[in-house]
């Protein structure tokens, strides 16, 4: 890993190193926090969690063949070196700080209330077909999460796509410390975190700390139909590059037309030039996604036969409307997250399938003090859908499920307290041929129903 050697990485994060002059110079071939995934030469971060402490395994990575090891402790005189820190999670954000910095690469920072996940896949993919880009896997986008990303980066990468989520104030301004991007992408600003952030300026507010650590020289991508982020004029003296379905100031689309499962289709305007696309997941939202990586790639110079065939070489990911063709079913896997906005998007695209429709639906989390309400005003939505058969599972989904079967008395709903009796009754309820959306906060673990279902 380029320049980090124990003696930089010990400057980086104010440790004090303890071992032989010698090993001073040697440079770590990878960064670890899970004893278990050690690797001969890496350094092991220690990390106090709930369940366990990783200082308790330092001997046996070191008997691994790891190369160093961080430690909150003074572990008195070793047969190998460490390097004292007095937090190893900070001691971690500043290593990644530091080792993004000897890098020297653009840096694509994206983060918003709905659709980070799916904007970051989209972007990656249209940067992809002129670069050579680094991505965040999975929910690695939080303040342990985003370090352990930057550290797959490796010196043949000419880009990173970095996915940046928070629940509080203070939390984006130290993500952006970690990542400093080129250019900040922001997706919308939503009813997510509520709990916390307490209304939408609170998070637009805690949203475009982002810009803090933005260069001069950088660029802002924003969603243009948001009422929230269209009030952003300039920061630092930068224009942002506004994206949309409704604002047409800068990169737009419509002739916007459902495929059904195969995808939307639409045109995107750039300027004077446009141009038809699939976008090969369906759902509207999506089209905003493509918009976005629009606007990026046309910042770093892609054509736009280049950005079309980004978008239409997208790849869904598990839990992230990723559609799985069973022998008996079509499963929609968006059992990742779930927020009101997400499960009204998603409800929509159920209703274009064609065959029966079921919404398998589970609780939304941190949604603050209005949280029933909110549950409720899902349920009314799914009601007046063309679904046929709503389960609702969780404790607060049965205010979703009341207030459906007030909106549609005649439709086939049913709510279920925990996912066991769901599972239960799923036989009885399912049909040859059926379109089932699995959908619901990641807490619910709903993970387990797609099992059963593929099963």
């Amino acid at each position: 890993m380029k320049n980090l050697t124990l003696e930089h990485i010990a400057q980086a994060c104010k440790g004090i190193y303890k071992g032989s002059e010698a090993d001073k110079t040697r440079e770590a071939a990878a960064i670890c926090t899970d004893s278990r995934k050690v690797q001969e030469g890496s350094l092991f971060v220690p990390i106090r969690g709930a369940r366990a402490d990783g200082h308790d395994f330092i001997e046996g990575v070191m008997e691994k063949g790891a190369l160093a090891t961080l430690s909150e402790k003074d572990l008195g005189e070793k047969p190998y070196p460490y390097i004292q820190v007095e937090s190893s999670l900070q001691a971690v954000k500043d290593i990644a700080e530091y080792y993004l910095k000897q890098l020297q690469i653009p840096v694509v920072g994206i983060t918003g209330s709905v659709g980070k996940t799916s904007t970051k896949e989209m972007i990656a993919s249209v940067l992809s077909q002129k670069y050579k880009v680094l991505k965040t896997q999975g929910n690695f986008n939080n303040e342990l999460g985003l370090p352990l990303t930057v550290f797959n980066l490796r010196e043949e990468h000419e880009m990173a796509v970095l996915e940046m989520g928070i629940s509080d104030f203070g939390e984006m301004h130290r993500l952006a410390k970690i990542a400093r991007p080129d250019t900040c992408v922001i997706t919308n600003i939503g009813l997510c975190h509520l709990e916390f952030l307490k209304s939408r300026d609170g998070i637009l507010k805690a949203k475009t700390e982002i810009f803090d650590f933005l260069e001069d020289d950088g660029h802002i991508v924003l969603n243009g139909d948001d009422d929230k982020l269209v009030t952003v004029k300039e920061v630092k003296g930068i224009r942002p590059v506004f994206f949309g379905l409704e604002n047409h100031q800068g990169i737009w689309a419509d002739q916007v037309q459902s495929e059904g499962l195969r995808g939307i289709s639409c045109r995107i305007h750039m300027g004077e030039d446009s141009f038809q696309v699939l976008i090969p997941v369906p759902g509207r939202h999506m089209v905003y996604n493509a918009l976005a990586a629009a606007a990026v790639g046309q910042i770093y110079g892609l054509s736009q036969e280049e950005i079309k065939e980004g978008i239409q070489s997208l790849q869904p990911v598990s839990g992230r409307f990723h559609i799985i063709n069973t022998d008996r079913y079509t499963i929609i896997d968006d059992c990742y997250n779930a927020n009101p906005v997400s499960m009204k998007a998603s409800l929509d695209i159920l209703s274009d399938a064609l065959g029966r429709k079921v919404a398998i639906l589970g609780d939304m989390g941190e949604l603050g003090e209005d949280q029933v309400d909110m549950h409720r005003e899902v349920g009314v939505y799914a009601a007046s859908r063309n679904i046929d058969v709503l389960l609702c599972v969780g404790e607060l989904s049965a205010y979703m499920a009341e207030a459906a079967q007030l909106t549609a008395p005649a439709k086939e709903i049913r709510h279920f307290a925990t996912k066991e009796e769901l599972l239960e009754e799923l036989p009885c309820i399912l049909g040859q041929g059926d379109h089932i959306l699995v959908k619901a906060s990641h807490f619910m673990e709903f993970g387990k129903i797609l099992e059963a279902l593929q099963e």
